[in-house]
């Protein structure tokens, strides 16, 4: 298991340009659980006024494979093999949050769970429930 602590997290999010270009940031970490956030900005909405799923999915996918990263063993990387996205209501407000943890650990596939979370002041609205099958593969140097 490698040990993962925030300033290591951000590290590995802000080598995805993908993840950088969305403006996802981690902001908390555990042993198999990561929490990311997502200001909202006019670009990540689509044509009717609320945050595109695609940018949801994004978002759940990447935190669940960085929280089964944390259980990784070094030399390993995560990468998603299947990836399930129930989205329970349109998203809108100021940012999202992504809380994602390993449910089942394994040596060759994890399997993780999220939750999206929809935030306007003290409001939080669950707008996505995910869940993905994570494979650990060896690191190609």
């Amino acid at each position: 298991m490698q040990p993962v602590d925030l300033p290591t997290l951000r590290s590995f999010f802000h080598a995805a340009p993908f993840m950088v270009d969305l403006g996802v940031e981690p902001v908390g970490v555990g042993p198999g659980r990561v929490e990311t956030e997502l200001v909202i900005a006019a670009r990540h909405r689509q044509h009717t006024g609320v945050v595109h799923a695609g940018v949801l999915a994004s978002l759940a996918d990447h935190t669940m494979g960085a929280a089964a990263q944390t259980l990784a063993p070094a030399g390993h990387w995560i990468l998603t093999a299947e990836l399930k996205t129930s989205l329970l209501r349109g998203a809108d407000g100021e940012k999202l949050v992504c809380t994602a943890e390993v449910i089942k650990p394994g040596r060759r596939i994890s399997f993780t769970e999220a939750e999206v979370h929809a935030v306007r002041g003290s409001e939080r609205v669950l707008v996505m429930k995910a869940s993905a099958t994570m494979a650990v593969a060896e690191a190609k140097a």
